[in-house]
């Protein structure tokens, strides 16, 4: 398991980085720096613990699939953020975003998350079977 979230974790930062790199493209920030916080690897990290859902769902529509991890990963990140927030530590604030709650999630980062709990549940299923 410790392995399993290691790999989320470091997957999780990775994206992240490319994802906010690639953002940097709409202000016309060339040097596409990217960025992340070291309080998202235990978020990232804590796909790990899917992994038996991962097998449940296993054989369902992808489309059933990618939104139940969507769903899944917005809860995640609302809880971690609420409780980052109360210590003035979250490193993420969609206050300005027209579809936040709380400032806490993005509803038109659902296609994100989507594709991320598929990525990880790919992930995980490669690193079951290399066991």
């Amino acid at each position: 398991m410790k392995n399993k979230f290691i790999l989320c974790g470091t997957a999780g930062w990775c994206m992240e980085i490319l994802f906010t790199s690639l953002h940097s493209l709409f202000h016309r920030d060339y040097k596409l720096s990217g960025k992340t916080s070291v309080w998202m690897f235990p978020i990232y990290g804590m796909a790990s613990i899917l992994t038996p859902l991962f097998e449940m769902l296993r054989g369902k529509s992808v489309m059933l699939r990618g939104s139940i991890y969507a769903c899944l990963i917005f809860l995640g990140e609302f809880c971690s953020g609420s409780l980052l927030k109360k210590y003035d530590l979250c490193p993420w604030d969609y206050s300005n975003a027209r579809w936040n709650i709380c400032g806490l999630i993005r509803l038109d980062y659902t296609p994100l998350w989507f594709g991320a709990g598929l990525f990880f549940e790919r992930l995980l299923s490669k690193s079951e079977r290399s066991h």
